[in-house]
């Protein structure tokens, strides 16, 4: 397991982002205006972007940390970090 102390702030902005895709589809549903619903799904962008980056670098920071303290830096660590950038 990989639990973070990051890891209730990045569910609480994946349950926002949840209720801004709930409300979207309501929106979509009641015929709401094309401009209502478009600053809706950006809400709801930016709220998982902004999950995933905090997730990434809190990765990051943790796991990097614990594998030089470990002695565990090797090329397939170095390949997996890399690897997880991409993301961002």
């Amino acid at each position: 397991m990989h639990a973070h102390e990051t890891h209730p702030e990045i569910i609480k902005r994946l349950k926002r982002a949840s209720g801004h895709l709930n409300s979207t589809i309501k929106m979509l549903e009641d015929q709401r205006t094309c401009l209502d619903i478009a600053q809706q799904l950006h809400a709801v962008e930016k709220a998982v972007i902004n999950a995933k980056k905090v997730f990434i670098h809190d990765h990051l920071d943790h796991c990097l940390e614990h594998a030089i303290q470990d002695g565990e830096v090797s090329a397939d660590v170095i390949r997996a970090f890399k690897e997880i950038t991409k993301y961002l």
